[in-house]
């Protein structure tokens, strides 16, 4: 006998005709509970939406379970309207935590935010940017001239951090992608890969004349003088995967494609 879900459905649509009309019909036929007492969420969208519900369901214990209504998919599963609840029931579960940011801005105050993918910092002007890489207190790069630099999470590490070469990090290894943008000095460092527990610190070097944005998933804050990133133990949350198509297949099948 099938495992079946037992407990309601939430079910959330990214606001697209297609998964507006894919939300009424899932309602329809399985219920719709309110998100309070769903035991389940069931996102409909691409991976931003997804990203935005991981967000807003953080630590609330309900798992999320996504199923592609965009343009992108790897957060997600393949849409399908049957045997739901059984499909639910027999998907492994991810937990995934996210990077704190701590950004301190040009008038010195402390901007902070949560990202599931990454912690990216991007130049601001037709200048590159100069930047001063520290982890756990040690200086591991002096000066580093890019376009940017990202710490991804394995979650992001298939999304802007394997755009710019970055290693992709299967889902449960206790991991973080440091990855640069079009590094012009050192022309050839292509990043590294970092135990889960650092903190690292980068510092702007010559904010002012080459001024640089940082961004965690959607919050931006602009002209930063430092940022600081270190992993949320203290924040989870669970996303759930259709078992014939799970995380660890998904990141066998990015690495071999061609």
């Amino acid at each position: 006998m099938d495992q079946t879900v037992t407990g309601g459905l939430a079910f959330l649509s990214s606001g697209t005709p297609e998964a507006d009309e894919s939300a009424r019909h899932l309602a329809a036929l399985y219920g719709q509970s309110a998100t309070a007492d769903a035991s389940t969420i069931v996102a409909l969208g691409g991976d931003g939406f997804m990203l935005q519900t991981i967000h807003r369901f953080m630590n609330s214990g309900k798992p999320i379970y996504g199923m592609n209504r965009g343009s992108v998919g790897f957060l997600m599963n393949e849409y399908g309207e049957d045997s739901l609840r059984e499909r639910i029931a027999a998907a492994e579960r991810e937990t995934i935590r996210p990077l704190r940011m701590t950004a301190i801005g040009e008038d010195g105050t402390a901007h902070r935010a949560l990202a599931i993918n990454e912690v990216s910092l991007f130049r601001q002007s037709y200048q590159a940017a100069k930047l001063k890489i520290t982890v756990d207190g040690k200086v591991r790069m002096e000066e580093l001239v890019c376009d940017g630099v990202m710490v991804a999470t394995p979650a992001g590490s298939t999304a802007y951090n394997l755009s710019a070469q970055g290693p992709i990090v299967p889902i449960d290894a206790p991991l973080l992608a440091l990855t640069p943008v079009s590094a012009f000095r050192p022309r050839r460092w292509r990043g590294a890969l970092l135990p889960n527990r650092v903190t690292v610190d980068i510092q702007v070097l010559e904010a002012s004349k080459r001024p640089v944005n940082a961004v965690a998933d959607h919050t931006e804050v602009k002209s930063v003088q430092r940022v600081t990133v270190r992993e949320a133990r203290d924040a989870t949350a669970t996303i759930l995967f259709d078992a014939n198509h799970s995380w660890d297949e998904r990141i066998l099948a990015e690495q071999f494609r061609y």
